[in-house]
């Protein structure tokens, strides 16, 4: 008997820009929900210049403690606590408690008392004959309200209403700049970036975020452990790669360059046995053209190359191996 199909996250698919993010396994959904807040705080701290990245999310070293005043209270205006006296503040906290009972017990507030209590009044100057009349009365009442009350059911609505509420879903997805997407993985998650024109790059988000991190020192998340940007997306294979990241490379290799660049390639495979991690390496390697050379010991940029069963992920990176390969928990984890 066939399992049936869970709905869940859209799938990750090629041609897709965004984050691909490591976090404690079983874990997937609360990492997804603090991964998104964390890159709209650093988007909107890039793109406005405001401090509500790293720091809107550090914790406090002290609670904020804030010291409640009712509005009965006598206390004075200094704020000192003093001890009520008999004849004082501990006698006029009964005289207003009396008050306030003897309001509550007032006949000339029964416009504001509720309809239960009327009817229980009623019930008490009555013979015992009429009370049960009345409450005879009362559960007929409250039957038919319930008899004519349209509870309705959510999910009998028509199948146009439910087309029309998906097509809903998706143009909002499209609206919002970082969106789920199902990395088909445990312990990965993957958030899609929805790039405008004059946004920052996936790279220089996570470059900002991983940054801050290592400069702060302060626990900005509880659940992620690796933030990697996916600058590109393609089928894993050597032939799709290689044409993939061409504009990539020309990007940050540029051919006609005076600096060039030491780098090294990453290769990292998850539920894909099916790809010879030497061949993608060397693939990645003699796409980036002369006078860039490598160095695997101290590289300039860092190629990351990640497989997610049939999707390949590649982004660059500085400083990988000083920023504790881009690891949120190592760079705010104290030091022994």
């Amino acid at each position: 008997m066939q399992k049936p199909v869970k709905k869940g996250l859209y799938p990750l698919r090629p041609g897709v820009q965004g984050f691909f993010i490591t976090c404690d396994g079983g874990r997937e959904r609360q990492a997804l929900n603090e991964a998104v807040n964390l890159l709209e705080s650093f988007y909107e701290e890039i793109i406005h210049g405001s401090d509500s990245g790293s720091k809107s999310w550090a914790v406090p070293d002290k609670p904020v403690n804030k010291k409640i005043k009712f509005k009965d209270s006598d206390s004075s205006s200094d704020g000192e606590d003093k001890a009520p006296t008999e004849g004082g503040e501990a006698k006029d906290n009964e005289e207003t408690i009396e008050k306030s009972v003897e309001h509550r017990n007032d006949p000339e507030q029964g416009e504001n008392e509720p309809r239960e209590r009327e009817d229980k009044e009623a019930e008490e100057h009555v013979q015992p004959s009429e009370c049960t009349s009345i409450k005879r009365r009362r559960l007929d009442k409250d039957a038919s309200v319930y008899e004519t009350a349209d509870l309705g059911n959510p999910n009998d609505k028509p199948i146009d209403e439910l087309i029309e509420d998906e097509l809903n879903e998706l143009a909002n997805r499209n609206k919002r700049h970082f969106v789920s997407l199902d990395s088909g993985c445990n312990g990965c998650i993957f958030v899609q970036m929805q790039k405008w024109h004059g946004d920052p790059s996936p790279a220089a988000i996570a470059q900002h975020m991983i940054s801050s991190a290592a400069l702060t020192k302060k626990h900005i998340s509880r659940f992620i452990l690796r933030v990697l940007p996916a600058e590109v997306t393609c089928y894993a294979s050597e032939e799709e790669i290689t044409e993939a990241i061409k504009p990539l490379i020309a990007q940050y290799f540029p051919d006609d360059t005076s600096t060039p660049q030491k780098f090294a390639v990453l290769y990292e495979a998850r539920s894909n046995t099916g790809i010879e991690r030497m061949t993608i390496i060397n693939a990645v390697a003699k796409s980036v053209p002369q006078p860039h050379k490598v160095d695997l010991k101290n590289p300039d940029k860092t190629i990351i190359v990640q497989i997610a069963k049939t999707i390949c992920m590649v982004g660059v990176v500085e400083r990988y191996k000083e920023l504790a390969k881009y690891n949120l928990r190592q760079l705010t984890s104290p030091q022994e």
